[in-house]
């Protein structure tokens, strides 16, 4: 039974993924800040928790998952140094960590996201395309988290960083989205040209699980579905799913006045490919939207 320290583990995406690693027979240790806050869990039977990177046993594989939700609060100067420490400082402690230890980990996935691209309007990207303007916080951030998490490879660890696009799930971006839609208020936000690259959160775990899986797998790999749509089309293809009117459009101005810089993540975005991902041999069960949509919300 191989050993496995999750790092973020508690939030949308390891709470996900813990019942397929269960089913898969790895033993779960999750580092978390408020360990007693999910000790009685039932969801988390038969998970060990810790405090502290010293109190984490031996292992073999550790996935970093760490960082401040980017959307639970406007980005003040304060916000965004915790956003930015919950990242690559998490990160360089957990680097650290591994590389003082007797018998490090064979395999280290790390957490980024598509934002590592910046704002490239139309443009096709996959792992080889070029990091964004590093004057975007969104494009530092990414970078330089990504750079934290390489310095594993250089110990000999197989380091694998995934770069997550919109996941969608029960909880996350489509739970905010979901509420106005339903009560016919949804609409495109600003122009709606802006791509959306998204992700079926069962294809995020999945994938998750091939790269932990495959140990020729290494390098930078996209997790977003085949097929990103621009914001109009996610708007429209959503309004269909629930059956109900999207015509009330979200200014830019609006959103810009309401959330400040935060604004521009949902005002530019990418048009990313999983090229990688798909040459590992990756299959997705939910390469379309539509079809996404229509098995997150069934009844």
């Amino acid at each position: 039974m191989e050993k496995i320290l999750i790092t973020g583990g508690t939030g949308f995406i390891g709470r996900n993924l813990i019942p397929l690693l269960q089913e898969n027979n790895y033993n779960i240790t999750i580092k978390t800040r408020t360990p007693d806050k999910f000790q009685d869990d039932f969801f988390f039977r038969n998970v060990n928790f810790i405090w502290e990177l010293e109190e984490a046993p031996t292992v073999d594989i550790v996935l970093n998952l760490c960082g401040e939700n980017l959307a639970d609060k406007r980005w003040s100067r304060n916000q965004k140094i915790t956003i930015y420490n919950s990242r690559i400082q998490n990160t360089i402690e957990l680097v650290d960590w591994m590389i003082k230890q007797e018998q490090k980990p064979h395999t280290f996935i790390s957490g980024s996201a598509i934002g590592y691209y910046g704002a490239r309007g139309d443009e096709t990207l996959n792992e080889m395309s070029k990091h964004g303007d590093l004057k975007q916080f969104q494009s530092k951030l990414c970078h330089n988290w990504e750079l934290s998490a390489k310095r594993a490879a250089q110990e000999g660890i197989r380091t694998a960083i995934i770069r997550t696009g919109i996941v969608l799930g029960q909880e996350g971006a489509l739970a905010k989205m979901l509420k106005p839609f339903k009560l016919g208020l949804g609409g495109k936000i600003g122009s709606g040209k802006q791509w959306m690259s998204w992700i079926h959160i069962q294809d995020q775990i999945q994938a998750i699980m091939h790269l932990i899986s495959n140990s020729q797998q290494f390098g930078v790999f996209n997790l977003t579905a085949p097929n990103p749509v621009t914001n109009l089309s996610f708007t429209q293809t959503l309004a269909k799913i629930v059956n109900k009117p999207a015509k009330v459009a979200v200014p830019a101005f609006v959103l810009k006045a309401a959330l400040g810089e935060f604004s521009e993540l949902l005002l530019t975005g990418q048009k990313v490919l999983p090229e990688a991902l798909q040459k590992s041999g990756f299959e997705f069960q939910f390469p379309e939207l539509e079809l996404a949509l229509a098995d997150l919300l069934k009844d």
